[in-house]
């Protein structure tokens, strides 16, 4: 069976019970970072297991044996913050064992997606989730030039060196948009700033904010 396990976004303290007496029966953990992974458990005192990797730099070809192991014995997918195989290369392993019959579990925990739709304070009935954009420039101006059709509400996120170079891009093409950013969500650091594109620039600036982890919701402001 594969257990997919949700790990903080930012607290610790965000960890279930339910994912820790998992990761407690689990000897074998497919992870984004054995580093952020061991880290998480030796702070809940859970003993050491059997790491394998599974992020962008894992090849196709070594996947059948990550499969295969799900196959063989309860093993538990986690990626350094959030919910394994949401943007996550974690999402074909799941499919490749969803092929092969292979049970699997979502253990649920924190996410930045349903953080955000929650601090948005609008009614979302529905929103389109774009997620990361293409970090190659022309291909991101193209992405952002259809998004800015889209009239549903749109949900961005990126890397945190490129918090600057994301809302520069929303004064470009969502000049007059509704934008919440909320930075570093459950950390003591967590911040929400809201408002047109240029002006949460400008709070950025005062803010001394260059880069973080972040996730954004652009809407109609009723």
């Amino acid at each position: 069976m594969l257990y997919l396990v949700a790990t903080p976004i930012g607290d610790v303290n965000e960890m279930s019970l339910q994912a820790l007496d998992v990761l407690k029966k689990t000897e074998d953990l497919i992870v984004e970072s054995t580093k952020e992974s061991s880290r998480l458990l030796k702070h809940f005192g859970i003993s050491c297991k059997k790491y394998h990797t599974l992020n962008e730099h894992t090849a196709p070809e070594d996947l059948p044996a990550l499969v295969q192991l799900c196959h063989e014995k309860d093993v538990a997918l986690l990626t350094d913050a959030g919910t394994p195989g949401f943007c996550d290369p974690g999402s074909e392993l799941v499919r490749l064992c969803r092929k092969k019959n292979i049970a699997i579990r979502s253990i649920l925990g924190p996410s930045s997606l349903m953080g955000i739709l929650s601090l948005s304070g609008a009614y979302l009935r529905e929103f389109y989730f774009r997620g990361f954009l293409p970090a190659e420039t022309e291909a991101r101006q193209r992405a952002l030039k259809d998004l800015s059709a889209e009239k549903k509400p749109i949900i961005l996120m990126d890397t945190p060196y490129r918090l600057k170079k994301t809302i520069a891009d929303l004064i470009q093409f969502f000049p007059q948009r509704h934008t919440l950013l909320a930075i570093n969500l459950s950390q003591p650091s967590e911040v929400h700033l809201e408002g047109l594109p240029q002006d949460i620039q400008k709070e950025l600036v005062y803010k001394n904010i260059e880069k973080a982890e972040f996730i954004l919701v652009i809407y109609e402001k009723r």
